[in-house]
């Protein structure tokens, strides 16, 4: 049963009923779930289907794409696969021909993975679209990538024969924390939501690392069993995953690894230092690749320009990784160090990682989903906040986010310290505008003197929950 994805479903199902030819590129992050919301959204009923072969050679691409047109056509003469990818096109054209349906659908799973290097896939992709599918009203060209920056770059805003030719583009976002919520009450689990922010902290809102999750065992017994054990599934997911991504991985990872160990985000600058690699166009598009595909955030501080801006890991599964599993001791790595100082500052800024995830949820608890705003990061000499949403209608939200097992309390030392912050903010950036002190935590603050003269703001995790329903 496919939760969630509703925007994306309807925009599918008019795309497959539309009175043109479409051409269709999705994308997204590998494991979020591309593949089967196509499937689902198509019912099925593809006139073709084929999935690419991730390390093979173009004589072997072009033998599976064979054989997938003899799955479509029990009768077809040819025995051996197409010599280049001109002539398999000019086959999948004669398959189509033949087919009387109103719809003709084509699916095109892991695209990139069929571009293997020199084959002369893509322009013979090109004379495909542009000599025969445009010219139709029946053709529904659907494709799919993992490697978020091949789509974009190759494809959505390719400069040759396909420039403008993508009809829709689809990226597909892990799951928000309601989607997690509904995901797993579809699987009989009855976690609360404490329980179920636990698990998105270690494992984001990523659909298939969620659904080996053990609706009868605790958050903390699934993330031992899932990330600490011998064949644990995200034990050895990190080295694939970005492997299955990019060509020449290890520049990636290693910006990746800089950016775990400094959690308030690096300048472009500070990561070529950090990780020795070249100040060139080559260092830029791995940037570019990372933030396409979902795993760094790029934002701007507070009253700085783009050349100011910083980047931060935000893709919860790698922070794990890399703090935990990595270098993980014991089977029961987890669930034994629950409480020490490790785990509390790991749980601590992946908590903030959700909260950013979930701005516009935010936003929406404010009141303040219709406001025209901006968000960022602010860093002072003395302080710093690491969400502060500018409103258009003369107000700042400053948020301090904290994850706890219970009622947050402000004593009288962090009260003395959340002044100093409003005072450094309003001094250092001059600002007229009134600034609301937001609080966003598990469960709520607990009510005494300091949070009733401090907080404008008191938000609990079950705003993160609401499905958004604003502008």
């Amino acid at each position: 049963m496919l939760v969630g994805r509703k925007t994306e479903l309807e925009q599918i199902h008019k795309i497959c009923i539309s009175e043109q030819s479409e051409f269709v590129a999705v994308y997204g992050r590998r494991r979020v779930g591309k593949t089967f919301l196509i499937r689902e959204g198509c019912k099925g009923r593809f006139d073709f289907y084929i999935t690419g072969m991730a390390n093979v050679n173009t004589r072997q691409q072009l033998l599976n794409f064979h054989l997938a047109l003899k799955k479509y056509d029990l009768a077809a003469k040819e025995d051996t696969p197409a010599e280049n990818w001109l002539m398999a096109f000019q086959r999948l054209v004669a398959l189509l021909e033949a087919k009387t349906g109103e719809q003709k659908i084509i699916f095109l799973d892991e695209l990139p993975w069929l571009d293997t290097a020199q084959s002369g896939f893509m322009p013979a992709l090109e004379h495909f679209w542009n000599s025969w599918a445009s010219a139709r009203k029946d053709i529904k060209l659907i494709v799919c990538g993992s490697a978020a920056s091949w789509m974009i770059n190759k494809l959505i805003h390719n400069k040759g024969g396909l420039h403008n030719r993508v009809t829709h583009r689809i990226k597909l976002e892990p799951f928000t924390l309601v989607e997690c919520e509904a995901f797993l009450k579809n699987r009989k689990a009855v976690f609360d939501r404490y329980q179920i922010i636990q698990l998105y902290m270690v494992m984001g809102g990523i659909p298939f690392y969620l659904n080996q999750v053990d609706p009868d065992s605790s958050a903390a017994q699934n993330i031992d069993r899932i990330c600490f054990r011998e064949n644990g599934l995200l034990v050895t997911e990190f080295e694939d995953l970005f492997r299955s991504l990019f060509n020449k991985a290890e520049k990636h990872i290693l910006i990746i690894e800089a950016l775990s160990k400094k959690v308030k985000g690096l300048t472009r600058d500070e990561i070529l230092t950090a990780t020795k690699l070249t100040n060139a166009g080559s260092s830029t598009r791995i940037l570019t690749e990372l933030e396409e595909s979902g795993f760094i955030r790029r934002y701007y501080p507070f009253g700085k320009k783009e050349r100011n801006s910083l980047y931060q890991l935000s893709d919860l599964y790698s922070l794990f990784y890399l703090r935990f599993i990595k270098n993980r001791q014991d089977e029961n790595n987890w669930v034994n160090g629950l409480d020490d100082p490790k785990h509390r500052s790991w749980s601590g800024y992946a908590f903030e990682q959700v909260c950013l995830a979930h701005v516009k949820e935010i936003k929406q608890a404010l009141g303040i989903s219709g406001v025209q705003t901006s968000v960022s990061s602010w860093k002072g000499k003395t302080a710093q906040a690491d969400l502060v949403i500018d409103r258009k209608d003369q107000v700042i939200n400053i948020c301090e986010m904290k994850f706890s097992i219970g009622n947050f309390s402000i004593t009288k030392k962090y009260a003395g310290e959340l002044r100093d912050k409003i005072t450094a903010f309003r001094t250092e950036t001059a600002s007229r505008k009134a600034l609301f002190l937001t609080m966003i935590t598990t469960y709520g603050l607990v009510k005494n003197e300091y949070s009733g003269s401090l907080v404008q703001n008191d938000l609990s995790m079950d705003v993160l929950f609401n499905a958004f329903t604003g502008q």
